[in-house]
């Protein structure tokens, strides 16, 4: 079970990941412009524009180097002085993908974005999204 959980859980990170490059490189799904696509992603921005391109491949590496802790923790024999960055990383990760989904059904948080397409498709698709990522890396550790 742990396998397959580790492969669904490394490849759907990285498809997030490659998601934020495609952004970085100018992709505006599921915009139809930059102004749309901050709507529908982020919410509310400093003139409706999305992050800078730096920011959104250092976003998108963050989540790539996530999907490969999953294979390191999931597939190697962590012993020896690997092991405790390694956990503390994949512990980090389940943690960051938790408080984001919970962050998502807190109103305080999210008030500047209220009655944006962000909104909506926050609390109906990436709160509960980064919920499951968070439940399948506990499992998948649990399961090791």
């Amino acid at each position: 079970m742990t396998g397959a959980l580790a492969i669904a859980l490394t490849g759907l990170l990285a498809a997030i990941s490659l998601l934020h490059v495609a952004w970085a490189l100018g992709l505006r799904w599921p915009g139809t412009d930059e102004a749309s696509l901050a709507l529908r992603v982020i919410g509310r921005t400093p003139g409706g524009r999305m992050p800078s391109r730096s920011l959104t491949i250092a976003v998108a590496a963050a989540i790539m180097t996530g999907a490969a802790l999953v294979v390191v923790v999931s597939a190697a024999d962590l012993s020896g002085a690997a092991a405790l960055p390694a956990r503390v990383g994949y512990i980090g990760l389940t943690a960051v993908f938790a408080a984001r989904g919970l962050a998502g059904y807190i109103p305080a948080v999210w008030r500047r974005s209220e009655r944006t397409p962000f909104h909506r498709l926050n609390r109906l698709f990436y709160s509960p999204l980064c919920l499951l990522i968070a439940a399948g890396l506990c499992f998948n550790l649990l399961l090791r």
